[in-house]
């Protein structure tokens, strides 16, 4: 396991749309551990996607507190309500905004074993999966800001 660089602000590499990948072997739980251990010594953060750190592979790495999260190719597959959050970025450093995101999300993804997981969440973590699911995407929570706080 290794600390990988953070990709920050401008970077090229944060705007473009990042590949799916169909199978989970040794190389890809090695990136996910990477990316743990990379969230783990980083102020202040809940998650990371594989481009935050220049991979171009639908990865996300979610911790929160309440267990870790290792998502592979993670998709969303249902949505509902509406909230108001709080939102800043690993890779956007020093900057908050308010954003509108739904207040539950459910999504479909492979957990570092390959096996197929569905998880919902609200809130916080709603918020969350929306986010870090922009990333795969090239889509930053910047482009989402309804207000700037910071």
């Amino acid at each position: 396991m290794a600390l990988r660089q953070l990709r920050y602000n401008d970077d090229d590499i944060l705007r473009k749309r990042s590949r799916t990948v169909k199978e989970v072997d040794n190389h890809i739980r090695m990136i996910l551990d990477d990316m743990l251990d990379t969230l783990h010594n980083t102020e202040n953060g809940a998650a990371i996607a594989a481009p935050q750190i220049g991979i171009l592979k639908r990865l996300v790495v979610i911790d929160m507190g309440t267990g870790v999260f290792k998502l592979v190719s993670p998709q969303i597959i249902d949505t509902s309500g509406e909230q108001e959050c709080i939102e800043g970025c690993l890779s956007i450093p020093d900057r908050y905004g308010k954003t509108i995101r739904p207040e539950k999300v459910t999504i479909k993804a492979l957990n570092e074993h390959g096996e197929e997981v569905v998880l919902t969440g609200q809130g916080e973590m709603a918020k969350c999966f929306c986010h870090e699911l922009d990333h795969l995407d090239g889509i930053l929570f910047t482009d989402k800001v309804i207000k700037w706080i910071k």
